[in-house]
Protein backbone atom coordinates (compact mmCIF):
# COMPACT_ATOMS: atom_id res chain seq x y z
CA UNK A 1 0.00 0.00 0.00
CA UNK A 2 1.60 3.21 -1.63
CA UNK A 3 0.73 6.45 0.94
CA UNK A 4 0.67 9.82 -0.62
CA UNK A 5 -1.14 12.82 1.32
CA UNK A 6 -2.97 15.77 -0.27
CA UNK A 7 -2.13 17.80 2.83
CA UNK A 8 0.49 20.78 3.74
CA UNK A 9 0.86 19.46 6.99
CA UNK A 10 1.44 15.57 7.40
CA UNK A 11 4.54 14.50 9.24
CA UNK A 12 6.74 13.37 6.15
CA UNK A 13 5.33 14.34 3.02
CA UNK A 14 3.48 17.25 3.57
CA UNK A 15 2.69 19.71 0.88
CA UNK A 16 5.36 17.75 -1.86
CA UNK A 17 1.51 16.71 -3.56
CA UNK A 18 -0.67 19.55 -2.98
CA UNK A 19 -1.41 19.85 -6.06
CA UNK A 20 -2.69 17.67 -8.89
CA UNK A 21 0.14 16.95 -11.52
CA UNK A 22 2.26 16.40 -8.58
CA UNK A 23 -0.03 13.75 -6.75
CA UNK A 24 -0.35 12.12 -10.47
CA UNK A 25 3.25 11.88 -10.59
CA UNK A 26 3.67 10.42 -7.24
CA UNK A 27 0.61 7.79 -7.36
CA UNK A 28 2.68 6.38 -11.28
CA UNK A 29 5.99 6.19 -9.29
CA UNK A 30 4.29 4.32 -6.86
CA UNK A 31 2.37 1.81 -9.14
CA UNK A 32 5.20 1.54 -11.71
CA UNK A 33 7.88 0.44 -8.09
CA UNK A 34 5.07 -2.37 -6.83
CA UNK A 35 2.12 -0.76 -4.93
CA UNK A 36 -1.02 -2.77 -5.13
CA UNK A 37 -3.17 -0.36 -3.21
CA UNK A 38 -2.79 3.70 -3.24
CA UNK A 39 -3.56 5.24 0.04
CA UNK A 40 -4.69 8.67 -0.03
CA UNK A 41 -5.50 11.08 2.77
CA UNK A 42 -6.76 14.43 2.56
CA UNK A 43 -6.02 15.14 6.53
CA UNK A 44 -3.24 14.73 8.83
CA UNK A 45 -3.09 12.35 11.66
CA UNK A 46 0.39 12.83 13.02
CA UNK A 47 0.53 13.75 16.71
CA UNK A 48 -0.78 17.08 17.22
CA UNK A 49 -2.32 17.57 13.93
CA UNK A 50 -6.22 19.72 14.13
CA UNK A 51 -8.75 17.79 12.52
CA UNK A 52 -10.09 19.35 8.80
CA UNK A 53 -13.74 19.93 7.94
CA UNK A 54 -15.25 17.23 5.51
CA UNK A 55 -15.61 19.84 2.65
CA UNK A 56 -12.31 20.65 2.65
CA UNK A 57 -10.97 16.97 2.68
CA UNK A 58 -13.42 16.58 -0.42
CA UNK A 59 -11.93 19.56 -2.28
CA UNK A 60 -8.29 18.47 -2.15
CA UNK A 61 -9.45 14.40 -2.86
CA UNK A 62 -12.26 15.82 -6.05
CA UNK A 63 -9.47 16.07 -8.29
CA UNK A 64 -7.68 12.47 -8.00
CA UNK A 65 -10.79 10.48 -6.83
CA UNK A 66 -12.89 11.71 -9.81
CA UNK A 67 -10.46 10.36 -12.34
CA UNK A 68 -8.23 7.66 -10.22
CA UNK A 69 -10.48 4.72 -11.75
CA UNK A 70 -10.09 5.56 -15.03
CA UNK A 71 -6.53 5.54 -14.99
CA UNK A 72 -5.71 2.89 -12.93
CA UNK A 73 -6.73 -1.13 -11.82
CA UNK A 74 -4.86 -0.92 -8.12
CA UNK A 75 -6.88 -0.81 -5.78
CA UNK A 76 -7.59 2.76 -4.26
CA UNK A 77 -7.55 2.97 0.12
CA UNK A 78 -9.11 6.69 1.33
CA UNK A 79 -7.48 7.37 4.85
CA UNK A 80 -10.65 9.26 6.53
CA UNK A 81 -12.62 9.18 9.74
CA UNK A 82 -15.40 11.49 8.29
CA UNK A 83 -18.48 9.25 7.01
CA UNK A 84 -19.13 12.51 4.54
CA UNK A 85 -15.69 11.81 3.10
CA UNK A 86 -16.33 8.18 2.99
CA UNK A 87 -19.27 8.55 1.08
CA UNK A 88 -18.07 10.88 -1.89
CA UNK A 89 -14.98 8.25 -2.15
CA UNK A 90 -16.92 5.61 -2.46
CA UNK A 91 -18.92 6.74 -5.20
CA UNK A 92 -15.82 6.90 -7.55
CA UNK A 93 -15.02 3.36 -6.76
CA UNK A 94 -12.66 3.86 -3.50
CA UNK A 95 -11.96 0.23 -2.50
CA UNK A 96 -11.40 0.99 1.16
CA UNK A 97 -11.53 3.07 3.62
CA UNK A 98 -8.68 3.63 6.19
CA UNK A 99 -9.83 4.49 9.39
CA UNK A 100 -7.61 5.27 11.93
CA UNK A 101 -10.35 5.96 14.69
CA UNK A 102 -11.41 2.11 14.44
CA UNK A 103 -14.95 3.66 14.17
CA UNK A 104 -14.95 5.45 17.35
CA UNK A 105 -15.33 9.25 15.80
CA UNK A 106 -18.17 8.24 13.70
CA UNK A 107 -20.12 4.97 14.07
CA UNK A 108 -22.07 5.63 11.05
CA UNK A 109 -19.25 5.69 8.92
CA UNK A 110 -19.71 1.78 9.12
CA UNK A 111 -23.52 1.87 7.52
CA UNK A 112 -21.51 3.75 4.24
CA UNK A 113 -19.04 1.25 4.53
CA UNK A 114 -21.54 -1.95 4.53
CA UNK A 115 -23.44 -0.07 1.84
CA UNK A 116 -21.18 -0.27 -0.44
CA UNK A 117 -19.55 -3.30 0.13
CA UNK A 118 -16.07 -1.64 0.53
CA UNK A 119 -13.32 -2.99 2.66
CA UNK A 120 -12.52 -1.09 6.13
CA UNK A 121 -9.33 -0.82 7.88
CA UNK A 122 -9.70 -0.65 11.43
CA UNK A 123 -7.05 1.02 12.53
CA UNK A 124 -6.29 1.16 16.47
CA UNK A 125 -5.67 4.59 18.47
CA UNK A 126 -6.73 6.54 21.41
CA UNK A 127 -7.75 10.16 22.05
CA UNK A 128 -7.35 12.01 18.46
CA UNK A 129 -4.56 13.01 16.37
CA UNK A 130 -3.88 16.55 18.12
CA UNK A 131 -3.95 14.64 21.72
CA UNK A 132 -3.10 11.09 21.37
CA UNK A 133 0.76 11.23 21.93
CA UNK A 134 -0.23 13.16 25.34
CA UNK A 135 1.27 10.60 27.74
CA UNK A 136 -0.42 7.69 26.25
CA UNK A 137 -0.80 4.95 28.67
CA UNK A 138 -1.46 1.08 29.03
CA UNK A 139 -1.47 -1.80 31.24
CA UNK A 140 -0.98 -4.38 28.63
CA UNK A 141 -0.87 -2.60 25.33
CA UNK A 142 -1.49 -5.75 23.11
CA UNK A 143 -4.34 -7.21 25.52
CA UNK A 144 -5.23 -3.27 25.33
CA UNK A 145 -5.53 -3.26 21.95
CA UNK A 146 -6.94 -6.41 20.98
CA UNK A 147 -9.83 -5.27 23.58
CA UNK A 148 -10.74 -2.22 21.58
CA UNK A 149 -10.33 -3.83 18.45
CA UNK A 150 -12.85 -6.18 18.86
CA UNK A 151 -14.87 -3.66 20.14
CA UNK A 152 -14.87 -2.09 16.13
CA UNK A 153 -15.26 -5.22 14.81
CA UNK A 154 -18.13 -5.80 16.35
CA UNK A 155 -19.30 -2.69 15.39
CA UNK A 156 -18.62 -3.25 12.05
CA UNK A 157 -19.84 -6.21 11.46
CA UNK A 158 -23.22 -5.03 13.23
CA UNK A 159 -23.38 -2.59 10.67
CA UNK A 160 -23.01 -5.63 7.75
CA UNK A 161 -19.31 -4.73 7.22
CA UNK A 162 -17.91 -7.98 5.77
CA UNK A 163 -14.22 -6.88 4.57
CA UNK A 164 -12.02 -5.82 7.22
CA UNK A 165 -8.06 -5.30 7.82
CA UNK A 166 -7.12 -4.99 11.32
CA UNK A 167 -4.17 -2.67 11.92
CA UNK A 168 -2.48 -2.17 15.74
CA UNK A 169 -1.74 1.17 14.86
CA UNK A 170 1.98 2.03 15.84
CA UNK A 171 2.32 5.24 16.53
CA UNK A 172 -0.77 6.29 16.91
CA UNK A 173 -1.04 7.06 20.96
CA UNK A 174 1.72 4.92 21.81
CA UNK A 175 5.05 5.28 23.48
CA UNK A 176 8.01 3.68 21.82
CA UNK A 177 8.25 1.28 24.22
CA UNK A 178 4.17 0.58 23.46
CA UNK A 179 5.13 0.71 19.83
CA UNK A 180 8.10 -2.11 20.24
CA UNK A 181 6.30 -4.33 22.35
CA UNK A 182 2.87 -4.47 19.66
CA UNK A 183 5.42 -5.04 17.03
CA UNK A 184 6.77 -8.24 18.93
CA UNK A 185 3.66 -9.52 19.64
CA UNK A 186 2.48 -8.93 16.37
CA UNK A 187 1.13 -12.36 15.99
CA UNK A 188 -1.32 -12.21 18.65
CA UNK A 189 -3.34 -9.86 16.32
CA UNK A 190 -4.06 -12.91 14.01
CA UNK A 191 -6.63 -14.57 16.53
CA UNK A 192 -8.78 -11.53 15.45
CA UNK A 193 -9.57 -13.70 12.44
CA UNK A 194 -8.61 -10.72 10.04
CA UNK A 195 -6.15 -9.79 7.68
CA UNK A 196 -3.54 -7.84 9.47
CA UNK A 197 -2.13 -4.41 7.88
CA UNK A 198 1.20 -2.88 9.73
CA UNK A 199 2.13 0.79 9.07
CA UNK A 200 5.91 1.79 10.54
CA UNK A 201 7.08 3.80 7.75
CA UNK A 202 9.02 6.43 8.37
CA UNK A 203 7.38 6.99 11.87
CA UNK A 204 8.87 8.76 14.39
CA UNK A 205 9.49 5.84 17.00
CA UNK A 206 12.36 4.47 14.23
CA UNK A 207 14.40 8.05 14.80
CA UNK A 208 14.09 7.27 18.65
CA UNK A 209 16.13 4.22 17.99
CA UNK A 210 18.05 5.19 15.63
CA UNK A 211 18.80 9.56 16.17
CA UNK A 212 17.70 10.31 12.80
CA UNK A 213 16.63 13.92 12.51
CA UNK A 214 15.78 14.06 9.12
CA UNK A 215 12.23 12.06 8.08
CA UNK A 216 13.35 9.52 5.71
CA UNK A 217 14.01 7.08 8.33
CA UNK A 218 13.96 4.48 5.42
CA UNK A 219 16.91 1.69 6.95
CA UNK A 220 14.40 1.31 10.12
CA UNK A 221 10.81 1.54 7.98
CA UNK A 222 12.56 -1.69 5.92
CA UNK A 223 13.74 -3.44 9.34
CA UNK A 224 10.52 -3.23 10.88
CA UNK A 225 8.04 -3.48 7.52
CA UNK A 226 10.42 -6.84 7.08
CA UNK A 227 9.26 -7.84 10.89
CA UNK A 228 5.84 -6.93 10.24
CA UNK A 229 5.91 -9.13 7.38
CA UNK A 230 7.84 -12.34 9.31
CA UNK A 231 4.88 -12.01 11.93
CA UNK A 232 1.65 -12.25 10.18
CA UNK A 233 1.20 -8.71 8.31
CA UNK A 234 -0.31 -9.14 4.67
CA UNK A 235 -0.75 -5.40 3.85
CA UNK A 236 2.28 -3.12 4.15
CA UNK A 237 1.61 1.17 4.57
CA UNK A 238 4.77 2.40 3.05
CA UNK A 239 5.96 5.89 1.57
CA UNK A 240 8.94 4.09 -0.12
CA UNK A 241 7.62 1.73 -2.27
CA UNK A 242 10.62 1.28 -4.19
CA UNK A 243 12.81 0.13 -1.97
CA UNK A 244 10.35 -1.65 0.62
CA UNK A 245 9.10 -3.84 -2.03
CA UNK A 246 12.83 -4.58 -3.20
CA UNK A 247 13.87 -5.93 -0.04
CA UNK A 248 10.48 -7.83 0.35
CA UNK A 249 10.92 -9.24 -2.63
CA UNK A 250 14.75 -10.57 -1.60
CA UNK A 251 12.65 -11.63 1.73
CA UNK A 252 10.08 -13.27 0.27
CA UNK A 253 12.93 -15.48 -2.10
CA UNK A 254 14.76 -16.43 0.93
CA UNK A 255 11.58 -17.39 2.66
CA UNK A 256 10.60 -20.01 -0.77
Amino acid sequence: MGVINLTPDSFSDGGSYSTPDAAWAQIDKLILHGAEIIDIGAESTRPGALPVPPAVQIDRLGPILTRFKHRYSVGLSVDTTSSAVAEFALQFGTDIINDISALRFEPELAGHIANWDAIVVLNHSRATPETMQSQPHYDDVVSEILSELTQSITLARAAGINKIIVDPGIGFGKTLDNNLETLRHLRRFETLGYPIMVGTSRKSFIAKITGETDTSRLAGTISSTLWAINNGARVLRVHDVEEVSKAVNVWQRING
